[in-house]
């Protein structure tokens, strides 16, 4: 085989894996791939590549002796310790300069780990988002890149090229250092486990509280595909309502158990370790945990009946306030999403684009959807907005929708339908517009039981403790936050 033809190197041939590399071909760039199972790689070559300037390898050595310098290798593996034992594979074959760059759904925690250790002998660490799932894979998807910043200029023409595109902008820019692309992905995830739960709260509602049929449903979903929740989740929701094959509608039929790969909780975790209130992103995931418990529900269901009134409103008038309930909850859902990027930023001092982030997710991706372009207006018009609910553009929809998402609320309750996200956005929405809570109380018990101290109001900064039954004694504890 010729030596040092290759534009790049792409380790794992699954369908992603595959997909990526028909569309760097497309787009002019050589590509040589490997497997470790190398069956694969002649199948690959054989059928997918066939007629393509793609040349496989049958090894890790001959793959980085076809790749010019400095050399790129993306791997596309399960996340985890396969990552580490195929670097550690490669790493014997690479110079100085040359790139790793990790494209799976890693954890960004093992990617500032990696960034840093090949660091010291040389090698450029790149974990990088992909997101689209296999279409977007074939036909652009949105990238996310982060890690040793000298990698980029090396990696950019490529990755841009192959992402999707919205307003004629690559849906790929770099990210951050270390961990960052990864972490934006994690939260891209995050996000998407919300709109999901949303989407599946308003089947929900339509099915067993208005009593719509799926092609009914399948309408709805339609019609806001045309507004403003047009999104790629909003259009594959009408079309899976109005799929049918010889035995009537196939959702009807599909089991009511949701799986998970796990990074909906890295996100919680995220939100937890920096203090971040992403709730709605939180019950999301714990949706799916209830949803797993199939068995109980079904025994629980026969034993604890309800009393459940029949909806007996305009239905058109309901179907609106869930539109909106839906579109507010969203908003929410995505202000949480970035004001833990925003607190994750200022932990690892990352300079993360929060307007170009936006712009990675409005196309190729699983969240994208039209009122990105809303959350890009609002960064690009204050880069240092701390909260998307303080844009003037979705304090007006907020301002427009708040009612309706009550009016779902008190649909759903009536009903006895669990709203788990839609109950979040409300919550957080009243909560974080509170201007005065009632952690106040809560404060003055830990300094009651546990001598924790307080603030008083206008003396911000200075802790004080109070003997508040005579017994305690004046000494107070040394940790506040404790």
């Amino acid at each position: 085989m010729n030596t040092e033809v290759a534009d790049i190197g792409l380790i794992g041939l699954a369908v992603m894996g595959q997909n990526l590399i028909l569309n760097m071909n497309d787009h002019g760039f050589k590509v040589c791939a490997y497997n470790r199972t190398t069956e694969k790689v002649k199948s690959f070559i054989e059928n997918e590549a066939k007629g393509t300037q793609i040349i496989g390898a049958f090894s890790l050595e001959e793959m980085v002796r076809t790749l010019k310098k400095p050399k790129r290798v993306m791997l596309l593996v399960k996340a985890g310790s396969a990552v580490d034992e195929f670097i550690n594979k490669l790493v014997p074959h690479l110079s100085s300069g040359d790139i790793i760059i990790d494209g799976g759904n890693s954890d960004y925690h093992d990617t500032t780990r990696r960034v840093v250790e090949l660091e010291k002998k040389g090698i450029l660490f790149v974990g990088s988002g992909v997101s689209g799932g296999e279409e977007g894979a074939r036909y652009g998807p949105s990238l996310m890149p982060g890690g040793n910043p000298r990698a980029w200029p090396h990696i950019k023409n490529i990755f841009q090229a192959i992402s999707a595109k919205a307003d004629g902008e690559p849906c790929c820019d770099w990210v951050g250092e270390t961990g960052a692309g990864h972490f934006v992905k994690m939260v891209h995830n995050g996000i998407e486990y919300g709109d999901m739960q949303l989407i599946c709260e308003a089947y929900h509602i339509m099915r067993d509280g208005l009593g719509l049929n799926p092609e009914e449903m399948s309408n709805v979903f339609d019609e806001w595909n045309k507004g403003d929740l047009k999104s790629f989740l909003i259009e594959i929701t009408r079309d899976i309502l109005r799929y049918k094959n010889d035995k009537g509608y196939l959702l009807e039929r599909i089991r009511d158990t949701a799986g998970q790969k796990g990074t909906g909780k890295w996100t919680v975790n995220a939100a937890l370790e920096y203090g971040v209130p992403v709730t709605l992103i939180a019950n999301s995931v714990f949706a799916r945990f209830m949803s797993a418990l199939k068995n109980h529900r079904v025994e629980a269901s026969k034993i604890h009946k309800k009393n459940i009134k029949p909806f007996s409103g305009d239905k058109k008038q309901a179907l609106e306030h869930l539109r909106k309930a839906l579109y507010a909850a969203k908003i929410i859902s995505y202000a949480q999403g970035f004001m833990l990027l925003k607190q994750a930023a200022q932990e690892h001092n990352w300079n993360l684009n929060y307007g170009g982030i936006a712009l990675m997710w409005r196309g190729g991706c699983i969240i994208r959807s039209a009122f990105l372009g809303n959350i890009k207006q609002a960064f690009d018009k204050n880069p240092n907005l701390s909260d998307l609910l303080l844009d003037d553009f979705f304090i007006k929809v907020m301002h427009d929708c708040q009612d309706s998402l009550i009016a779902t609320l008190q649909m759903a309750l009536q009903q006895r339908i669990s709203t788990p996200t839609f109950s979040s956005a409300r919550d957080y929405y009243d909560g974080i517009t509170c201007n005065l809570s009632p952690a106040n109380l809560l404060q003055a018990m830990r300094d009651y039981f546990g001598a924790h101290t307080y603030e008083l109001m206008g003396q911000e900064g200075k802790f004080v403790h109070t003997n508040w039954t005579g017994r305690g004694g004046n000494v107070s504890a040394s940790t506040y936050d404790a």
